[in-house]
């Protein structure tokens, strides 16, 4: 008898293009040590190189407001269709939108 593995349906599944590095662009120190204020309008941008800190990957390029500092992280609420929802990012995923 033959046994068949099951898929695997991890965190980073169907995400070969999102997740793709880019440009090999090096994160520099102040890239990872960056303060945003509260209320700032902020786009999630996953970074690959980064696991820690990586919010869900069906977020990537939504819109959000950080309204709180966990931490080293960031509280952004955004809007799931009409549903409000919070994610914890780190700095190195979110960009200032401008």
């Amino acid at each position: 008898m033959v046994k068949i593995m099951r898929r695997s349906r991890g965190f980073r599944n169907k995400t070969r293009r999102t997740l793709k590095a880019k440009n090999r662009m090096r994160l520099t120190i102040t890239q990872r040590l960056k303060e945003l204020e509260l209320g700032t309008q902020v786009v999630v941008h996953l970074n690959p190189s980064f696991q820690d800190g990586m919010p869900h990957p069906r977020y990537q390029g939504t819109i959000g407001k950080i309204t709180e500092k966990r931490g080293r992280a960031y509280l952004v609420s955004i809007k799931d269709k009409n549903k409000p929802k919070v994610l914890i990012a780190a700095p190195e995923h979110i960009k200032q939108f401008q």
